[in-house]
């Protein structure tokens, strides 16, 4: 009798930061132990479930990283990974996860954490641990970057057909979404959550869920955006929602989006994640300002919550949403001006656009459809040779 799988699941991140990463991280680790595997979730900080750990590392706002981080030479071997902040993070949590799978061996690691899978991808090439790590990619590295590893998890197939177009390709490489839990996430009122926001009846909330940046989810470009929709739409009352993790500009772009918004505007750092699933049910519409992305689940949470989701055109998002997205310009102030006033005038179409969301999300991307094919997968990694 074959021995059974031993899957490890880590993130430098969980449980001291509210990201993507992290949230696919607790969500596949929780999936993997409901259908009995042996699965190890192993975190950055907080408090581990049953079947986690938490690992030593230097925390990416920390003091001692900053200070250590700025000491290593760039010239060393591994400076890349020694460098202040989320690398020297990985870095460091790579060193503790290496002791912990020698002490406890498991046959895959999958990650997000790009350096994090790089240097125990190294371990193992080196001889030095046998598992085999999967990196989820998550994070816009380069096709360079990508062609070190064996074993490969897209997000979309758009992402892979573009690495495959440009040269970079593996046979033992994959496509496979994020997913969503369609049980947790799903269409309901919430009119004590929009009480607690202070949102009066008959507004529209408008919700995003990002981390509350100017770079790539360019929190400060849909403020703006919206500010000019109140000029030119003072008839059609709404709130925007602002909820994400904290980042080094988040402090400033609340008080400029407060400056410009005022009442109009809500901004939620660090909401708790237990939260997540009321926040979207008492929103009438989600919107997603950046250009580009991997696949964020956020997103799926937006659309398996029955929200109409307006979002760049751009094919990945296009392919997230199906019949439940409004593809947009949001490149174009006027364009998404336009576009929101037509939701919020028609809800018909907008409750339509809901329905679609929901049934494009629980087909595609839901806990079971997604588990199924990553523990095919698995089995596909450790079939593959030695």
């Amino acid at each position: 009798m074959s021995q059974p799988l031993r899957v490890a699941i880590a993130s430098t991140g969980l449980g001291h930061i509210s990201r993507g990463i992290e949230t696919w991280a607790s969500d596949l680790g929780g999936a993997l132990q409901q259908r009995g595997v042996a699965v190890r979730l192993y975190q950055g900080g907080g408090t581990p479930p049953p079947y986690g750990k938490v690992l030593p590392n230097l925390p990416r706002e920390s003091g001692a990283n900053s200070r250590w981080g700025g000491r290593i030479p760039d010239w060393l071997p591994w400076g890349i990974g020694m460098s202040p902040g989320y690398r020297l993070e990985q870095t460091t949590f790579a060193w503790s996860l290496l002791r912990a799978l020698r002490r406890s061996p498991t046959d895959i690691l999958h990650v997000q954490d790009p350096l994090l899978a790089l240097r125990l991808d190294q371990a193992r090439r080196a001889g030095l641990l046998r598992t085999r790590t999967i990196l989820a990619h998550g994070t816009e590295e380069p096709m360079e970057f990508l062609s070190r590893f064996r074993y490969l998890q897209h997000l979309s197939p758009t992402q892979m057909d573009s690495c495959r177009e440009a040269g970079y390709w593996k046979s033992t490489w994959t496509a496979i979404g994020n997913f969503v839990d369609v049980d947790r996430f799903h269409p309901g009122s919430a009119e004590a959550m929009r009480a607690e926001l202070g949102i009066p009846p008959g507004t529209a909330m408008i919700l995003t869920l990002a981390a509350i940046k100017r770079e790539h989810k360019r929190i400060d470009w849909l403020v703006g955006t919206m500010t000019t929709f109140r000029a030119q739409h003072p008839d059609l009352p709404f709130v925007l929602v602002v909820a994400g993790g904290r980042e080094p500009d988040t402090d400033e772009l609340i008080r400029e989006g407060t400056a410009l918004l005022g009442a109009q505007v809500r901004f939620l750092v660090r909401h708790p994640r237990e939260r997540i699933p009321e926040l979207c049910r008492a929103a009438d519409l989600f919107v997603l300002a950046s250009l580009f992305e991997m696949m964020p689940i956020a997103l799926l949470e937006a659309a398996a919550s029955g929200l109409p989701c307006l979002v760049h055109d751009e094919p990945t998002l296009r392919w997230m949403t199906g019949a439940g997205g409004i593809p947009t310009r949001m490149d174009d102030p006027d364009r998404v001006v336009r576009d929101v006033a037509a939701l919020l005038r028609d809800p018909e179409t907008r409750q339509r656009t809901a329905v679609n969301a929901r049934t494009h999300a629980v087909a595609e991307f839901s806990e079971p459809a997604i588990v199924d094919r990553y523990l095919a997968y698995y089995g596909e990694v450790m079939t593959d040779g030695p």
